[in-house]
């Protein structure tokens, strides 16, 4: 079943041990910030993956499916979420809000309380509050950036106890990320399907992460090739050259070919080694073994 159709929704309160494989677990019990409706599409949800051989207290990954803030791409979602489990990294496959019906701060919205939450179950779930990342391709690498850019602090005095976790994400992995919403760079699928068509520039530049890098954004890790012409390789050299303009670790990895669009590589011999070297780049930060 498509990820936008799942109806089959658990309440987080109510899960007070590890949710099972493929558990659909939904943000808010309530409706969520700037729902207009209750159907499938207006609930933002995330499916976990933390298989039973998993260690306590292993680190967690959210991960952002792309499809240009319009669809969900299956070939994101399910497979990456199993090869983190590969890691020993528990996995949620997030679910969030799309155009047409929903434009920014929704999307954002989601993928913080999708964070937050796995702080706030950490202890019931047997996770590690201080080891979650985000994970995202092309519009979902926008979201997870914009994510690991625009993060809230934690706050004790909030009333919903989930939102009394930080947002902030200790790593970003970024897979050909849509970064810049101006110039020449800019995809403007993405931009449109989040901002609306008549988006001020002052509003699309505060959604160009590589403008919002900061001393607390997390480090980064990219993959793009060289021949995107959807989504130009540039979008990650921007990021990469202001995060390191601000000493926050990164490392980009390219491809001479590939285009937009192959998740985890396929069957290509070069682009299926990117996982092997994000691995490689999550053990030097301890997110695995």
């Amino acid at each position: 079943m498509p990820l936008t159709q799942r109806t089959d929704y658990q309440s987080v309160l109510a899960l007070k041990s590890r949710p099972a494989m493929g558990t659909f677990i939904r943000l808010w019990d309530q409706d969520a910030p700037h729902a207009i409706g209750n159907g499938p599409t207006d609930i933002p949800a995330m499916i976990a993956f933390i298989p039973p051989h998993l260690a306590a207290n292993c680190a967690t990954v959210v991960v952002c499916p792309g499809g240009g803030y319009w669809g969900l791409a299956e070939h994101e979602a399910n497979p990456v979420a199993q090869w983190l489990n590969s890691l020993g990294i528990a996995a949620f496959v997030l679910r969030y809000r799309l155009a047409p019906n929903y434009r920014h701060p929704a999307m954002l919205k989601d993928a913080a309380r999708a964070i937050r939450t796995v702080r706030a179950m950490a202890g019931s779930w047997q996770l590690d509050a201080g080891r979650v990342g985000i994970l995202g391709f092309s519009a979902g690498g926008h979201l997870a950036s914009t994510a690991a850019m625009q993060f809230e602090p934690a706050d004790a005095g909030r009333n919903d106890p989930v939102d009394r976790f930080s947002s902030r994400p200790d790593v970003a992995i970024l897979v050909y990320p849509v970064i810049t919403f101006t110039g020449p760079m800019c995809h403007e699928g993405s931009c449109v399907n989040l901002l609306g068509p008549d988006a001020p520039i002052e509003l699309r530049k505060a959604l160009s992460s590589h403008l919002q890098v900061t001393a607390h954004t997390p480090p980064c890790f990219f993959v793009h090739s060289t021949d995107d012409k959807a989504v130009p390789v540039e979008n990650s050299v921007m990021m990469a050259e202001a995060l390191t303009r601000h000493q926050i670790p990164n490392e980009v990895v390219t491809y001479d070919h590939g285009g937009h669009g192959y998740g985890m590589g396929g069957n290509d011999s070069e682009l299926s080694q990117w996982p092997a070297a994000c691995a490689k780049w999550l053990r030097a930060r301890k997110f695995c073994s």
